[in-house]
């Protein structure tokens, strides 16, 4: 048997000074090999359940490569990327980024990722020289949900335990979630909003800056984001079926409870039986754009609201907004992705027909 080596590069030791996030999306130069390559420091996490690792990391760590290709003056405000295959954790990653354009106010960069010789993951991004924009200005702005910004959540927030039991799905999450109630159950799909606030666990280094600010809202910005679909449709979304609730044990059911309550489901378990069941989700693409990359402080609490405008033939698109606590809408996101459902019909057919192969 080999060595598993997700890393081109053994990994150093985890660098206690910096927030664990930053030690998450740490690259590594490879310019010995050629100019502006680069590869993941660190193994990537792979969500249990899914088909690849985290789109989040790899949107990250795209644009931290892009970031490290051009002048320090220059902030990111464009990123435009395409989910091509299914990123395996088990194996490096290299990045590699074409400087495309080289302008006075902006320049461009696009940015692939490969693993195996095929690429997984293509970006372009677009940079723009800090305040260049001029002094007279047009200027307005989405104002943040009034009955958010009255109520932050404390800065001494810790996750609930069940959250962090060992094995859980989020018991390494290098930021932390508080998922809102929703109170617009009677809404159309279309009207309706998902409200969570979002931060990076501890504190982002000096040396990190402005640019691991950034990266770090880009890793976040995937967080359940096409996800927005099955929650305002409604939809079971757990490996249990909803018929099989009553059959699981106490302590199963209670963790399945409050998941059910953290994640801001619309209703208790038990209203979800005889809903349709997801049977596939996966991201398509991803956009960002970043209104006020100067003022995203991504370990203090940040308030997303998203919604979906369209969903049909077995694809839906969301749209995201962060603001910062105070109010200063950082960032306007958006996604496509596969949402399908399970085929009750089908499934019951190859049911009796493997009940019949056996006859």
């Amino acid at each position: 048997m080999g060595e598993h080596r997700p890393t081109l590069v053994r990994p150093p030791p985890v660098d206690v000074s910096k927030a664990p996030i930053e030690n998450a999306l740490e690259l590594t130069d490879l310019s010995i090999i050629g100019p502006d390559i680069f590869t993941n420091t660190r193994e990537l996490w792979h969500p249990p359940g899914a088909r690849g690792i985290y789109g989040g990391a790899v949107i990250a760590q795209t644009l931290a490569a892009a970031q490290r290709t051009v002048p320090a003056d220059f902030v990111v405000h464009s990123y435009h990327c395409f989910f091509v295959l299914a990123g395996d954790s088990s194996i490096p990653i290299v990045y590699y980024v074409e400087r495309v354009r080289e302008g006075r106010s902006f320049c461009t960069r696009t940015v692939q990722a490969r693993q195996r010789g095929h690429a997984i993951f293509t970006v372009t991004c677009s940079f723009m020289r800090e305040r260049s924009g001029g002094s007279v200005t047009v200027r307005h702005s989405t104002p943040m949900p009034a009955e958010a910004l009255a109520n932050p959540p404390p800065d001494d927030y810790e996750d609930p335990a069940f959250l962090t039991r060992d094995g859980s799905a989020r018991q390494d999450d290098p930021f932390q979630s508080l998922r809102c109630k929703p109170t617009d159950h009677d809404r159309r799909e279309s009207d309706k909003r998902v409200w969570q606030w979002v931060r990076a666990r501890g504190e982002i280094s000096k040396e990190g800056g402005n640019r691991a600010h950034l990266s770090a809202l880009a890793y976040i910005s995937d967080s359940f984001f096409i996800g927005t679909i099955p929650r305002i449709h409604k939809l079971w979304r757990y490996a249990t079926k909803p018929d099989e609730l009553d059959d699981l044990d106490p302590d199963s059911r209670e963790y399945l409870e409050k998941l059910n309550e953290w994640e801001g489901g619309y209703g208790p378990l038990e209203e979800y039986k005889g809903r349709p069941r997801l049977g596939m989700m996966v991201s398509l693409d991803h956009s960002i754009f970043f209104h006020n990359p100067g003022s995203v402080r991504a370990d203090e609490w940040m308030f997303t609201e998203m919604e979906s405008p369209w969903a049909g033939d077995g694809r839906g698109v969301v749209m995201q907004r962060v603001w910062s606590r105070d109010g200063v809408l950082l960032a306007t996101a958006f996604q496509e992705g596969v949402v399908r459902l399970k085929d009750e019909g089908k499934e019951k057919g190859k049911k009796e027909d493997k009940a019949k192969a056996k006859l």
